[in-house]
């Protein structure tokens, strides 16, 4: 197996890029975190330090290992020049194909040859992504859960093309975060949101055809499924408008009307009620 990449782009400085950049940089690994401004790069290096500052309350960490950690972390404003000295990239930019498709081609352009291309798409096609560079067999998907420092689990996604020693490096990256990685074939939604968001879908279709209320619908599925939260908070935390892309990505991947998007869903998104992130979802936020 190759040699473990010590230094790692992480592209994406919102929720899923600083978490991503916070969990490589907790364990050891120098991080580049990229965004398309200064603004945004710093504003996510906020967020690591107000996240940090949380595991400090907790007491998780010490000052002293927070000081490392943001040590370890690099803005990096030029992505070439940070694509040149990467192990890794990971990208975890807006969940949009053509956005991806332009990222990875001038990744593929810029990085050493034996750098390993990974997306932590939620739904699109590793294969797909892969196709737009002259290495496939580096490509994979590398799908983090939200909030990623906490979060256990990581998809690791093989692409047709994807070799079995980028496979095993990027396992035993996810181990040295103390994450469990589960091997997932590339299909549309991959495990988790294939299964989680048309649930999602379903409790949206519940409330437009006033089946019960917003409150009902999460305690009947907390109380009576014995999960954590109920579906519809957890569709604001995700993001309507990221949940209504992985339906879409279901519908026309798979071909199936179940996975038809609720026109209630298509309603909010359309109106900017995004959840959490708008303030207003199936229920109301603070203004972040």
């Amino acid at each position: 197996m190759a040699e473990t990449p010590s230094k790692v782009l992480v592209i994406g400085a919102g929720t899923m890029g600083t978490g991503v950049a916070h969990s490589f940089a907790q364990y050891g690994f120098d991080v580049m975190l990229h965004d398309v401004t200064p603004t945004l790069i710093d504003k996510g290096i906020k967020a690591i330090t107000g996240n940090l500052d949380r595991q400090i309350k907790k007491a998780t960490i010490s000052e002293d290992a927070k000081r490392s950690i943001l040590a370890r972390i690099t803005p990096a404003e030029q992505l070439p020049q940070a694509a040149k000295m990467a192990g890794i990239v990971i990208e975890a930019a807006s969940e949009n194909s053509k956005i991806k498709a332009d990222i990875f081609k001038a990744l593929d352009a810029s990085c050493e040859p034996t750098t390993i291309l990974a997306t932590n798409t939620s739904s699109i096609s590793i294969t797909e992504i892969a196709a737009v560079t002259k290495r496939p067999d580096k490509v994979i998907g590398m799908h983090f859960m939200n909030p990623v420092p906490m979060m256990k689990l990581v998809e690791v996604i093989r692409g047709l093309a994807t070799s079995e020693e980028t496979f095993a490096v990027v396992k035993a990256l996810a181990e040295k975060l103390e994450k469990v990685p589960v091997a997932v074939n590339d299909y549309p939604g991959f495990v988790s949101n294939r299964v989680l968001i048309p649930m999602i879908n379903e409790a949206i279709f519940c409330v437009m055809e006033g089946v019960a209320t917003t409150e009902s619908i999460d305690t009947v599925m907390k109380l009576g499924m014995n999960h954590p939260m109920g579906p519809l908070t957890l569709a604001d935390f995700i993001g309507l408008d990221v949940c209504l892309s992985i339906m879409n990505v279901l519908h026309s991947g798979l071909g199936d009307s179940k996975y038809r998007p609720c026109p209630l869903l298509t309603k909010m998104v359309a109106a900017g009620h995004l959840g959490r992130k708008s303030g207003q979802g199936f229920y109301t936020y603070p203004r972040l």
